[in-house]
């Protein structure tokens, strides 16, 4: 996809929400994590092994979530800035990793280059946040700081893994969760905000962060791992039962609807009652019914119970970075992603720069700044 990171985008004005409000120009971007188990309840506790403006009207949260928080609870963010103009109406980088791992390819990026991506991303003014904000446009930034979405796909135990010491769980350094809770303490405003688009039942141990002894992840250590991510802030998205490749001609309409429910009733087994509000389509596939990838239900021949599920937001495979949700032209059911390899993060980001399309924050969320005409 390099050299064409805008195709895949479509104009659907339709689905976006409204803008409306007075208007003025802005000229410059210049105006004006804590413990590991912080949250958590004692048995889950581990340890770390060592532009113009217009007046925004943006919606409640969706029934049974929580408000936003405050932008860097408790913690000052002094981090870096952009000089770029301000623009809420600019894109937004969606990156996306799958593999954590010892050697870079493709697929896998190396714990080193993973911190390198963190360090870059936080030196040219870019601050974490969580689809959830995206799709209620409740991004909360200091002026001069950009959003990036961080979107980690399959659950394989790269992201997340436990070294089990002296009967002690601890976090591995090396793995995702490792590394980015490391980051967080010591660079102020980057909070606990990515998004893991997790399988409960596929084979290679991507079942909720590893199985069956592989990578030594132990089974009864998944849905631990799950409410732990759950507890420290970060949001859980739907990647389906096994990563089937809805879009082939042998999967039937309810084979589709099984394959996303059931990871949502894993998901809820492990923490009950999480909404479930963005899909990740594998390998970037959509079902031959397209609805049912924003909404459907299964039910369990054993118990008779039906789980339904409905997302808000569907993530592509690739497509770079994605509108704003104050773009007319946002469609939050078709979100393009940036796929991190090989040098091609620094080459979007200098991309957008150049063509300064990046979004900029004006830090206050009763306006939408927009870049000088």
């Amino acid at each position: 996809m390099r050299g064409c990171w805008w195709v895949g985008l479509l104009v659907a004005a339709a689905c976006a929400p409204g803008d409306g409000g007075e208007q003025r120009t802005a000229t410059a971007a210049d105006s004006a994590a804590g413990a590991v188990a912080a949250g958590a309840g004692a048995a889950d506790s581990v340890t770390v092994a060592s532009a113009g403006e217009e007046r925004a009207e943006s919606p409640p949260p969706a029934p049974g979530q929580p408000e936003p928080g405050p932008v860097a609870a408790g913690r000052q963010d002094t981090g870096p800035r952009t000089n770029l103009p301000l623009n809420e109406h600019g894109r937004i980088p969606i990156v996306e990793y799958h593999l954590i791992g010892p050697t870079e390819a493709r697929w896998t990026r190396t714990p080193e280059n993973f911190r390198k991506d963190l360090e870059l991303l936080y030196n040219r003014g870019y601050r974490p946040v969580t689809m959830r904000e995206v799709m209620t446009r409740r991004i909360t930034l200091p002026a001069g700081t950009s959003p990036v979405v961080f979107t980690f796909d399959d659950a394989s135990p790269g992201q997340f893994r436990y070294i089990e010491r002296n009967g002690e769980l601890q976090l591995d350094p090396a793995s995702a969760l490792g590394i980015w809770l490391d980051f967080a303490r010591t660079h102020p405003g980057w909070e606990n905000k990515a998004v893991f688009c997790m399988l409960s039942g596929a084979e290679a141990g991507r079942s909720f962060f590893g199985n069956k002894d592989i990578e030594g992840q132990k089974t009864e250590w998944r849905h631990r791992k799950v409410k732990f991510l759950v507890d420290q802030g970060f949001e859980l998205c739907n990647h389906t039962l096994w990563h089937a490749t809805l879009s082939s001609s042998k999967y039937s309409d309810a084979f589709v609807q099984e394959q996303i429910a059931r990871l949502q009733l894993a998901v809820d087994s492990a923490v009950p009652g999480y909404r479930i509000r963005t899909f990740a389509l594998p390998l970037g596939e959509w079902p031959k019914n397209r609805e049912l990838a924003r909404a459907g239900s299964w039910r369990d021949p054993k118990t008779g119970k039906t789980t339904s599920y409905e997302h808000d937001a569907i993530l592509l495979v690739a497509g770079g970075p994605a509108r704003s949700p104050h773009d007319p032209a946002f469609d939050g059911l078709r979100l393009t992603r940036v796929q991190v390899y090989a040098n091609e993060l620094q080459t979007v980001l200098d991309r957008m720069d150049r063509e300064r399309s990046r979004y900029v924050s004006d830090g206050d969320t009763a306006v939408i700044a927009r870049p000088p005409q």
